[in-house]
């Protein structure tokens, strides 16, 4: 199995200056779209298991199929719970072996959300599996799950500082004015802040809100210390585009083989564009050393 805890996977980032795209994973079609995306590149990857996907899937049977379909490939993989919002779906995801699990308290009072944290830091810690947590609020809609722009905030310097020390977290996500979805106007991240934050925290940084930020301010983002990058509007996209290439061609097309096929076809070349400029293409030899 290739599997690597999410702690070592984003050290290895966060210490070479790459990100690890993190890519939400929906069905059978788009695990193998992320596994052969990092094949081709040779990347180390983190598969996503969000809410969504286990109120229609299972959390269970999600983590079996990625298992299955992951078992023959040559690069380090992660599969990470993402935006769990329940303390016991969280410590199931560690029982069932996820390499990675968040859980996200950002929209509970600071003191709950270091508490609970801290719990799932201490059980994932025990196992060897990394843990994510979240400070301060990420705009948008992602899972069910909506966030106000005007609700959503820049995180501060003190809070992240704080609820590091409460937790010890090993990596944080924090809210820079990225957003879930796809933007009506182009964000304007806020680097100042993450600089101070990176600095202060001293650990691997969280981006959520990943697909639509121009190309040129992830990289930046990413040399002020960001190692994981949240991808799942823009694939979740292209992956639809594909089948409708095939569905608006072809209205007789009956066999799914084809048109998931060439959706999971256009979400792969989408995955290995974000590879490429998370800067992790590659970067699987580091783990073969």
């Amino acid at each position: 199995m290739p599997f690597i805890s999410g702690t070592t996977m984003l050290k290895n980032a966060w210490d070479n200056g790459y990100a690890v795209g993190a890519f939400s994973a929906h069905n059978a079609e788009s695990i193998q779209a992320i596994l052969w995306a990092a094949e081709a590149e040779q990347a180390p990857v983190m598969i996503q298991v969000g809410q969504r996907v286990i109120h229609y899937m299972g959390l269970e049977p999600m983590k079996v199929m990625i298992d299955t379909f992951a078992q023959n490939t040559n690069i380090p993989v992660c599969i990470h719970l993402d935006h769990s919002r329940q303390y016991n779906q969280t410590m199931k995801a560690i029982q069932l072996g996820f390499q990675s699990v968040m859980f996200d308290g950002s929209s509970l009072p600071f003191e709950d959300n270091a508490s609970i944290t801290r719990k799932v830091v201490e059980a994932a810690r025990a196992l060897g599996i990394g843990s994510e947590g979240e400070i301060g609020k990420i705009g948008g809609t992602e899972d069910d799950i909506t966030v106000d722009e005007e609700d959503a905030m820049i995180t501060s310097v003190e809070d992240a500082v704080r609820f590091v020390q409460e937790t010890d977290v090993d990596y944080l996500a924090v809210s820079i004015g990225t957003a879930h979805g796809i933007y009506k106007n182009p964000p304007k991240l806020a680097f100042a802040r993450l600089q101070e934050i990176a600095e202060a925290v001293k650990r691997p940084i969280v981006l959520h809100g990943g697909s639509d930020v121009p190309d040129e301010q992830i990289t930046k983002a990413i040399s002020l210390g960001i190692s994981k990058i949240n991808v799942d509007t823009e694939l979740r996209q292209s992956f639809t585009q594909g089948m409708l290439d095939v569905l608006l061609k072809d209205r007789e097309e009956y066999h799914l083989a084809v048109s998931l096929g060439r959706g999971r076809e256009v979400m792969q070349a989408k995955v290995q564009e974000k590879i490429r400029l998370f800067g992790s293409s590659g970067k699987a030899r580091d783990y073969h050393n």
